[in-house]
């Protein structure tokens, strides 16, 4: 009872930290994502013009449960950024080969 009234966080409240490197982020163009009967897997890519190899920068994994949370976060999210600066335009480009070898199972 003491805490409580030492830390007056509401309950449920999370504390989220972003530390220094992190909030640098990292530049992705494309995301390659795989997916198992318990998990997703988002690679984050980042490919260059003329350079013929390019590495994964960043791996998300994920529940199927926190993937359908994050799909509809991005949905709504570019529903709002759409409304108020207009439509994002998807602009055709030619399919990129990737040859990552074959898909594991988890």
């Amino acid at each position: 009872m003491a805490d409580e009234k030492n830390n007056p966080k509401k309950k449920g409240q999370i504390n989220i930290e972003l530390d220094e490197k992190i909030a640098e982020g990292t530049y992705s163009n494309l995301a390659i994502i795989n997916h198992s009967v318990s998990e997703f897997v988002v690679d984050f890519v980042s490919i260059m013009p003329g350079t013929p190899k390019s590495k994964v920068k960043s791996r998300i994994i994920l529940t199927p449960q926190h993937a359908k949370r994050l799909l509809k976060a991005l949905s709504d999210n570019v529903t709002r950024f759409e409304k108020a600066h207009g439509e994002i335009k998807d602009y055709e480009q030619p399919p990129i080969p990737l040859n990552f070898g074959p898909t594991g199972q988890a």
